[in-house]
């Protein structure tokens, strides 16, 4: 290693961080910061991005490479820029950073293009996973690639796992063009371990020693011949040499849960951002003039406002509540964002939703998905029978219920969750009371690992003062006095 000491501490290592790394972050970048390509298969919440940061820093100081590309889910692709690149790269490192907006504004434009003029910065471009796909995207991003010596990641990197996927295929083309590749996920293996195929061929197509998909699938899975609709494919029924994949594995990445990382803390606080829709913003920009409207002309009582802000409330959840009492539903990200999530999860996950209607939609789509018997719901409407069978089912490790989903005003008291570690608040409750009993059902007696706590935000809308407020440990309804109402609309 030029510059580096060959053998590392595992408490402290020969370099200036600007936050202190966790021991097994530490041994993450000990194994794989040199390397062309490397995977940080990081549970959730185990700090991978951290590490990744640190890699892209110690590279550049090596004089190895001048770029750093990440390529992200859009909930995801702004923290990168907006919190964890200001937070960990170290402060002697000159920074150019630019982020993708799908409109490009003369501003984001020149921004992009500082990035190609010849300079001594680490220049670094940050890109959610759809634009690559797009005409614009390509084109910028192969600019950006072919400008200098990069690094590219792909963050949550199962986004490209499906082998015939047009974004797997494009980052696959894209990846020659890097000099270092990195590929960052807590679950390698969301559904079958045919999963890590491309992934791994995205860092080199030589990694797994197989030419083809299909070659890869004929060694490590049982299948079968099927026919449907006139033509014949073949149906994975098992798997098998799983332990040659492990080794072959191991050559080139680092996997860590957060049960054998000790020194995390108990509680660990994660959020996921989405932009609301084309007729989400409408409606909200519309209903936000209306609640102004409404209590400038009154003496703004606490009740009134909270009514207001929850109605702007479940426009970012994609419904709206009329005087009629109906529900008119809203095209809305926020369902595809909190899906993103699961397809992440390692194990089991709490889910709460804030509204009865948001629970029926969410148990469809979770149902469609991974199968009814994954899922259970705990709310109004679920009997008492089924509720002691839904908490039994889910604490049960044999059972194949997966995801526990209800709301804090039925769910978050006097039950224990323990079977999970992962706790996702799709929207939250503005009573801090119920938000801190809702955490502790996963985080009580009988909970040996950290837990992780991740928030659905709506960019720009009232998610982020009511997760701010709550995060701060601050009730809604006592900071909502005299005409503070104005600031939180």
């Amino acid at each position: 290693m030029v510059g580096y000491p060959q053998k590392l501490e595992r408490t402290k290592m020969n370099y200036n961080f600007k936050t202190e790394p966790y021991a097994h972050q530490l041994v993450a970048l000990e194994k794989g910061w040199d390397k062309r390509e490397y995977a940080y298969f990081m549970e959730m919440g185990t700090g991978k991005t951290k590490v990744a940061i640190d890699t892209a820093a110690m590279l550049f100081d090596s004089g190895e490479i001048s770029g750093v590309c990440v390529i992200a889910p859009k909930g995801v692709y702004r923290n990168w820029t907006n919190l964890e690149i200001p937070t960990h790269i170290p402060d002697h490192i000159p920074l150019r950073v630019a982020t993708w907006k799908s409109s490009l504004p003369a501003a984001t434009k020149a921004e992009i293009n500082t990035l190609f003029e010849p300079n001594d910065d680490l220049n670094v471009f940050v890109m959610n996973i759809d634009a690559v796909i797009t005409t614009k995207g390509a084109r910028v991003l192969m600019e950006f690639l072919t400008s200098r010596e990069v690094l590219l990641i792909v963050d949550e990197s199962t986004m490209i796992k499906t082998p015939k996927a047009q974004r797997t295929k494009a980052m696959i083309n894209f990846a020659v063009h890097a000099k270092y590749r990195r590929i960052l996920t807590g679950s390698p293996v969301t559904k079958s371990p045919l999963d890590v195929f491309s992934q791994c061929e995205f860092l080199n197509p030589r990694l797994l020693g197989y030419k083809s998909f299909y070659g890869f699938r004929g060694h490590f899975a049982d299948t079968v011949t099927q026919q449907f609709g006139g033509r014949s494919f073949k149906k994975v029924t098992g798997y098998r040499n799983l332990e040659e994949l492990k080794e072959i594995l191991q050559d080139f990445s680092y996997r860590v849960t957060k049960d054998e990382c000790l020194d995390l803390p108990e509680k660990i606080y994660m959020r996921r951002e989405f932009d609301l829709s084309k007729e989400q913003k409408r409606v909200y920009k519309e209903m936000k003039a209306f609640a102004m409207t409404e209590l400038e002309g009154e003496d703004a009582s606490v009740t009134s406002v909270i009514v207001q802000l929850l109605r702007l409330h479940q426009i970012t959840c994609g419904h709206l509540t009329t005087d009629d009492q109906e529900v008119r539903e809203i095209k809305n990200n926020r369902v595809k964002e909190l899906m993103e999530i699961l397809d992440e999860v390692d194990g089991k996950a709490i889910i709460w939703a804030n509204y009865r209607y948001d629970i029926r939609r969410l148990y469809d789509a979770i149902a469609k998905e991974y199968g009814p018997e994954s899922i259970v719901t705990y709310y109004g409407d679920t009997n008492d029978d089924d509720r002691v069978r839904a908490v039994d089912q889910f604490q049960d490790k044999s059972s194949p219920v997966r995801w526990f989903l209800g709301n804090t005003q039925t769910g978050g008291y006097g039950i224990t969750l323990t079977a999970t570690n992962t706790v996702i608040y799709y929207s939250n409750n503005y009573d801090l009371e119920k938000r801190l009993q809702s955490e502790d059902r996963a985080h009580r007696i009988g909970q040996e690992n950290h837990v992780t706590y991740i928030d659905l935000i709506a960019r720009g809308t009232v998610d982020e003062k009511i997760l701010n407020a709550l995060r701060n440990k601050n009730d809604l309804a006592r900071l909502i006095t005299g005409d503070q109402w104005k600031e939180w609309l």
